[in-house]
């Protein structure tokens, strides 16, 4: 049996080789924490490399995601679906080894890491999940959830301020079954971070409400174990745990210096590391003996089988339980599900009333049937309206709730939410202002990179939020979601489009859903049985003039109810006007060209888009013949109403800037 040592050395030969291959990468930080993954792996971490997606397995998360090639040499060291020739083809385009860690590409990759400290958020709200799902589902005697959360993290993760975010809520939490390992190596790429970063680490998360394990040496097998089972020894709190190791260890003439951090050791250092190392095998050459001692299939595959037959036993005991647990592992919707009736029902209703307020009833309707929902707020839930009435906090004491207080906490509530969503049970949603999706920005954008189903609400969405001025008014921010690929963005009109957004992110399974509302009331639009049947289209025809029109206005949110008017008063002076309410461009855009050319005729060249945000987004509809009516500018305070007029959105405007245009 390999001892030790030579099981991690096969991590940093496989990862000095790969680095230098792609001539790009950073092999000091798998090199420098080799010895605890061996450790953790080999003697912890729960696992089957035969069914990455088994449900009751650990989850691994490595936050530094720049050491990569870490996460890829065990993967493919402990049996994955992941071949010696794709570590050669790392960084390399379409391999599955990118040059950060990709959820979807290589097997047993939980998450997708690189944005430092995202990651460890992402375990956070994977460890939240987990204890939240055992709450909900484990009964006594029977256990069906039960596992743990590991984390790798360096020095940037903690510099970044996403991690005091989300460590502090972990540690008001008590996610004792989060266990973090800090790799303390004293480098980042600018060099010794001594002149930097000098926080006192272990007593930054003792504050937190942590158990710190300080001073492990992260090159001792021993020191290693006896942390780890120090750590999961208090289930009462997360764990942190400090090793010291030296970056790069094994490449004589460069570990503990930052230029083995980002960059090739080069040939000559790689040679001098295998002689240092006593690793004398050819590049990407593994002995037999070492991948029989990695090798975790029949281990896994054992602990997989015992699950399954727990599992056995409580669907005896509990079987609608276990129906229920299935469905929801499935991401499958419940089959009685009556979430396109909501869109009938506030038709009927006829209710002018703010689209956070109508989403509000959405989630009163959908609550009670989609257990699933995992809803949330950074502080403001009495002013996004997501609090609904079957909501119950989720606190250390009733972790079985389905509601969770962020605290003001944007950009950690967005990377919890989908560290929530990638472990599966769950479909999340979190809110704040929209302008304060600039704090959460890189977490919506790398929910839709990842294909993951979370849904962000974003209320008070326009310079209609009057008073509290333009550092709460958002512009440019409906603009930047709008242009993230794979995000559904939606700007409903009225409680209707408010309902038919909701539906349509519940059913999104490949992405994330932005839902942007309004603080002010917004005016019923009556519909025909087909109009409610096209707005998940994500654009239609609201108003339509007799014969071919000769112009038409494009509208979402507060400014569909202004174009109606404007089209009424440009009727009566003889103009035929259509008006295309477009509460999701995404979904529009998604349509056939058909569909697209009959809303939006291309014979019909005058145009004019009305939308209180930034104008630049609408001249792709409107084109080089059109105008848009919308803001170049900041807000200001003052009340809506004067705000809206004092920026032209007002009838007299739009009726003044069409005429303009069909005489033009």
């Amino acid at each position: 049996m390999p001892s030790r040592f030579e099981l991690a050395n096969a991590i940093r030969a496989l990862s000095m080789d790969a680095v230098q291959r792609a001539k790009s990468g950073h092999p000091g930080a798998p090199m420098g924490m080799a010895d605890i993954a061996e450790v953790l792996w080999n003697d912890y971490l729960k696992h089957n490399p035969e069914d990455p997606k088994w449900p009751d397995r650990d989850r691994f998360v490595l936050s530094n995601g720049h050491g990569s090639m870490l996460l890829y040499s065990l993967l493919h060291l402990s049996g994955y679906e992941l071949s010696l020739e794709e570590l050669q083809s790392f960084r390399q385009l379409h391999a599955k080894t990118a040059g950060h860690p990709e959820f979807g590409y290589a097997p047993g990759v939980e998450t997708t890491t690189g944005p430092l400290g995202q990651g460890l958020a992402n375990a956070v709200g994977m460890a939240l999940a987990e204890k939240t799902l055992a709450a909900q589902f484990n009964r006594p005697g029977h256990t069906i959830v039960d596992h743990n959360t590991y984390v790798f993290l360096g020095d940037g993760c903690l510099m970044e301020g996403i991690s005091h975010e989300v460590c502090s809520l972990a540690g008001t939490q008590k996610l004792g079954k989060l266990v973090a390992f800090y790799d303390d190596n004293g480098i980042s790429i600018d060099g010794e971070v001594e002149g930097w970063f000098t926080d006192d680490t272990a007593k930054r998360f003792e504050a937190y409400g942590w158990h710190v394990v300080p001073n492990v040496d992260g090159h001792k097998p021993e020191e290693i174990k006896a942390a780890i089972a120090l750590a999961k020894s208090h289930d009462d709190k997360p764990s942190l745990i400090i090793c010291k190791t030296v970056i790069g260890f094994g490449a004589p003439n460069k570990q503990g210096k930052e230029e083995c951090h980002g960059a090739p050791l080069g040939e000559e250092e790689v040679a001098a590391a295998r002689q240092q190392l006593d690793w004398p095998h050819a590049p990407f050459h593994i002995p037999e003996p070492v991948y029989q001692g990695w090798d975790a299939r029949k281990q896994g595959s054992a602990a997989q089988s015992e699950w399954q037959a727990r599992f056995e036993r409580y669907r005896e005991e509990h079987p609608t339980l276990a129906r229920e647990f299935q469905r929801r592992l499935q991401r499958k919707l419940p089959a009685d599900l009556k979430s396109e009736a909501l869109q009938e029902k506030a038709n009927q209703a006829e209710e002018s009333i703010a689209s956070r307020k109508a989403s509000l009833n959405c989630l009163n309707e959908l609550g009670p049937q989609l257990p699933e929902l995992l809803g949330g707020s950074a502080d403001l839930a009495p002013s996004n309206l997501t609090f609904w009435d079957g909501a119950r906090a989720i606190t250390p004491e009733t972790p079985d709730g389905n509601y969770l207080h962020y605290g003001v906490r944007e950009f950690g509530m967005g990377a919890i939410m989908n560290g929530i969503a990638l472990h599966g049970g769950f479909v999340p949603y979190g809110a704040t202002f929209l302008i304060f999706m600039e704090y959460m920005r890189n977490a919506v954008r790398m929910a839709a990179l990842m294909d993951q189903q979370a849904i962000f609400v974003f209320t008070h969405d326009s310079i209609g939020l009057g008073e509290d001025g333009p550092t709460h008014q958002p512009i440019e921010q409906l603009a930047s979601l709008r242009s993230t690929p794979n995000l559904a963005t939606w700007r409903p009109c009225d409680a209707v489009e408010t309902a038919a957004a909701w539906d349509a992110a519940l059913k999104r399974h490949s992405g994330p859903s932005a839902l942007v509302l309004s603080r002010q009331n917004l005016p019923h639009q009556a519909r025909t049985k087909q109009q409610l049947g096209n707005i998940q289209r994500g654009g239609y025809v609201l108003k339509d003039s007799e014969g071919t029109p000769e112009l038409i206005l494009i509208a979402t949110g507060s400014e569909v109810g202004l174009a109606m008017d404007a089209a009424a008063e440009l009727e009566q002076a003889g103009h035929a006007v259509r008006v295309v309410s477009m509460p999701s461009a995404f979904r529009f855009d998604g349509q056939e060209a058909e569909y697209r050319e009959k809303v939006l005729p291309s014979s019909v060249t005058k145009r004019i888009a009305i939308e209180a945000s930034h104008r630049d987004y609408w001249y792709k509809y409107v084109g080089l013949n059109g105008r848009v009516i919308g803001m170049s500018t900041y807000g200001e305070s003052a009340p809506a109403g004067d705000l809206f007029k004092h920026f032209g959105f007002t009838v007299e405007n739009v009726v003044k800037q069409a005429s303009e245009l069909l005489e033009g």
